[in-house]
């Protein structure tokens, strides 16, 4: 029995020993927990402070960058009017960089410091001063690339855009917007779109007029350089390259975005009707502008006449001809009425334009010593040519004067008529006051009665 006893106590005392073990465990682990919320609530504390570090240091480089942008700002101007060979693109590139002289003072800044400060401690304490510094540099390279863009109001919707696009990106934020834009929709049966979609296919389509913009001026410039093609067929090349460029980028921009290209079919049908009817005088010009790139009737740079406008050509257009008259005023001149009118053109086949003036001299002048000297005249002028010289004829016996029409030739119209008719006159006064040659003009007598009779009718007189 004492054993049996025995044996029950030995077998009764054991399962007290997990118990014990099991509360210790507890402890122990209570014991982790605490330590870890402890060091936990130390770290957090840590992070906070230095994130308040970060703030502090991207506040005083702002400041630091304003500051030195102030003073940098004249110097750098003053640079730029130092250069004054410099094309128009690369002035406008350096006037961008002006602007944002400032913000890459900060990103040079500020990548120095972050780079130091990874170096002399934890990568988590310049977390908030590397994401500032990349916003800064996306955004300076950003406001440089869109000085591309020549209009101000699509420069302007092209840079904010892109930066709200780069500072979403840079804070991993594409996709959350991505579905928010993609849920607002209209759907119309099988036909749905969404202001996702509308904002991509604005921006492909542009992106890829901008780049076929680029291509067909670099492509024109090209040409215009090219001697052994003529004024007109280099219109015509530029305007074919530009419609060429624009189209293929429209219509890519189009299939880009998944639109279906054989529903324009309908619209194509429709704009063809519109044409037809309400826009022939916009149709009629553009057609004849291209037949006047093609017959080369005329080119930039002629002199014409049409009507009562005379002056030369500086630009054609689809629709009209830019003529520039001497006094500086600029004609734009349907391209219809330069098909359909009557066009003098001075300089259609050569330069060269033969001009007549009338004089007359007394009938006691030498004719021959007249027409002489009058030759002589023409030829000490500057533009009048010599290897085709002047010519003067008799053209008839006036009242008082032999009259005469004195011809001589020019090659360089666009100089101007009127001026050169006006010193081959003053170059004739002088040679004819010199020989003493008289230029005759209508002269009348007037005779005052002194004694008049009472009886005498003046009304019948």
């Amino acid at each position: 029995m004492e054993q049996a006893e025995n044996r029950d106590t030995i077998t009764a005392q054991p399962p007290e020993a997990p118990i014990e073990i099991h509360e210790t465990v507890l402890t122990l682990r209570d014991q982790v927990v605490a330590l870890l919320d402890d060091g936990g609530s130390f770290l957090l504390s840590l992070t906070q402070t230095w994130r308040l570090y970060q703030v502090a240091i991207i506040v005083a480089l702002i400041g630091m960058s304003w500051a030195i942008g102030r003073i940098a700002e004249p110097k750098y101007a003053d640079w730029v009017r130092s250069h004054e060979g410099w094309s128009k693109r690369r002035l406008r590139f350096a006037v961008h960089v002006r602007r944002r002289l400032p913000m890459i003072i900060f990103v040079v800044l500020a990548w120095a410091v972050t780079s130091m400060m990874r170096e002399l401690t934890w990568p988590s304490r310049s977390y908030l001063i590397g994401v500032a510094c990349t916003l800064a540099t996306a955004w300076v390279f950003v406001g440089l690339a869109t000085f591309i863009v020549e209009n101000r109001v699509l420069r302007r919707t092209t840079k904010w855009g892109m930066w709200i696009y780069v500072t979403l990106y840079y804070l991993g934020l594409t996709d959350e917007m991505s579905q928010v834009f993609d849920n607002l929709a209209i759907s119309m049966g099988d036909f749905r779109v969404s202001l996702l979609d509308i904002i991509r296919a604005v921006v492909i389509t542009a992106a890829l007029l901008a780049v076929a913009r680029i291509f067909s001026r670099s492509s024109a410039e090209q040409i215009q350089k090219n001697e052994d093609i003529s004024p007109s067929m280099q219109v015509l090349a530029v305007k074919f390259i530009q419609l060429l460029f624009y189209g293929a980028a429209f219509f890519i921009g189009l299939k880009a975005v998944q639109v279906d290209l054989t529903g324009l079919a309908v619209l194509s049908g429709a704009i063809g009707v519109g044409l037809g009817f309400g826009l022939q005088k916009v149709v009629s010009n553009l057609v004849s502008g291209v037949i006047i790139l093609l017959d080369k009737s005329i080119k930039p740079g002629d002199v014409i006449s049409l009507g009562e406008t005379f002056g030369w050509i500086q630009q054609l257009g689809a629709r009209y001809v830019s003529v520039v008259t001497r006094d500086g005023r600029e004609y734009l001149i349907p391209n219809e009425d330069l098909i359909t009118g009557q066009v003098v053109n001075w300089s259609h086949t050569n330069s060269f334009v033969r001009l007549d003036i009338f004089f007359g001299t007394a009938y006691s002048n030498d004719p021959h010593k007249v027409r002489r000297i009058a030759i002589e005249a023409a030829t000490s002028v500057n533009r009048v040519l010599s290897f085709r010289p002047p010519v003067c004829h008799i053209v008839g016996f006036g009242d008082s004067s032999v009259d005469y029409i004195l011809r001589f030739w020019i090659d360089d119209p666009t100089g101007g008529l009127t001026n050169i008719r006006g010193n081959v006159y003053l170059a004739l006064w002088d040679a004819f006051k010199d020989a003493g040659i008289d230029i005759p003009f209508p002269q009348r007598e007037v005779r005052v009665l002194k004694d008049v009779p009472e009886d005498l009718d003046l009304e019948q007189t």
